[in-house]
């Protein structure tokens, strides 16, 4: 008899915001196919167009093979003086003789597990990726095995990796949305890492290499992350700025050129810096609304957020705000005062913009045989309505 519950939240705050039209023009426009526009810190999703389009991933899949390294670094089964050999398909397929993005690794070398990583981050070198994963797993085949199995862990739900490199596979495939929740995520749970991605050069086998991130020389707080090109699906880029107290995550692609794509990047995260604000919603702890119950004391019981909950609003059209409060419903009696019952869902205009948990606000007994019969009674009424 469960079913999903949608409760309108009737509150000041967002009565004083007003709902959302149907349907109302973009507040940006870019010439990206695929885009989405992050912030950091709240989760604010700011922008967005066609994020979950499934897309070759060609060296933003780079992002997801320094996911897997870091992971093993965080938990002590890699250090970064631990070397690799520099096997021949390492470097046939992606070395100098491969006419690909290299660090010019030499055959039958050992290189430290640090300069293979600054090699990927700051050369996009596919043979420091090739030579990661043959000394991780075995082979690529099984490291992308590992790259998958990670990116559903962390929450990507529509990647899928099929070699370390992000050489061309068919059935390899990334979204916008899973690219900037992976970049948030390298973010927060690998700082100590994070900084390589802002390092604007890196010299192995004599050869300096530049970033080839157009942002970290424009000197709009940059620091990070990578760019990637198909000939399918046009130029692509991941970019993080952290600017006037707030950090910004932009992934976007189908961009026809170079300049194009370091165009749209920086006017899409100069934008987000500068037609938000921050708005708090709710006080930890603070009651925001009602779930229905089934078979409980009371025929309703309050929910609330664990921490404060701030949300970006633009500066204008702040009238294209809704929220909602989403469960699977009504909630089963007894209740744990604390335990997740519900979703806020919070949209600006079309785009659902923010997710956050809702909790028990408090303790639900049983409630007597009267009350489960008529709660039992009242479900079969609506079940037939």
């Amino acid at each position: 008899m469960s079913r999903i519950s949608v409760s309108c939240l009737l509150l000041a705050f967002v009565l004083m915001l007003g709902l959302a039209s149907p349907a109302w023009a973009q507040l940006f426009e870019t010439r990206a196919q695929q885009a989405l526009l992050l912030d950091a810190t709240t989760g604010t999703v700011l922008f967005s167009k066609d994020p979950d389009k499934p897309i070759p991933p060609a060296s933003l899949a780079k992002l997801m093979t320094m996911e897997v390294v870091f992971n093993a670094l965080k938990s002590g089964r890699l250090t970064m003086n631990d070397t690799f050999l520099v096997s021949e398909n390492a470097w046939r397929t992606g070395g100098a003789v491969s006419g690909g993005s290299t660090m010019f690794a030499e055959l039958n070398s050992s290189i430290r597990l640090e300069d293979l990583i600054k090699g990927v981050i700051v050369q996009s070198a596919n043979d420091g990726c090739i030579i990661i994963a043959e000394g991780m797993a075995g082979s690529e085949e099984n490291f992308a095995r590992l790259m998958t199995d990670r990116a559903r862990k962390i929450g990507l739900e529509n990647s899928v990796f099929r070699n370390s490199t992000g050489l061309p596979d068919p059935e390899q495939k990334v979204t916008m949305r899973d690219l900037a929740k992976l970049a948030r995520h390298i973010q927060t749970e690998y700082p100590e890492y994070y900084g390589y991605y802002a390092q604007r050069e890196f010299t192995w086998n004599n050869i300096l290499q530049r970033n080839r991130n157009p942002l970290l020389a424009m000197d709009i707080g940059a620091d990070g992350l990578k760019t990637g090109y198909t000939e399918e699906s046009g130029y692509a880029i991941v970019g993080s700025v952290r600017r006037d107290g707030r950090r910004l995550i932009v992934a976007m692609s189908g961009l026809p050129d170079q300049r194009s794509r370091a165009e749209e990047a920086r006017k899409m995260l100069d934008w987000g810096i500068r037609a938000f604000e921050t708005y708090k919603l709710f006080e930890k702890d603070e009651v925001i609304g009602n779930v229905r119950l089934y078979g409980g004391e009371q025929m309703t019981m309050p929910v609330t957020v664990k921490e404060d909950l701030d949300i970006l609003l633009p500066i204008t059209d702040r009238d294209k705000m809704k929220a909602r409060v989403v469960y699977i419903g009504p909630v089963m009696a007894p209740v744990d005062r604390g335990a997740q019952v519900a979703t806020l869902k919070i949209w600006i205009g079309d785009d659902l913009s923010q997710e956050t948990p809702l909790y028990a606000a408090q303790d639900i007994a049983k409630g007597p045989i009267h009350r489960q019969a008529f709660d039992a009674l009242t479900e079969l009424l609506l079940g037939w309505l």
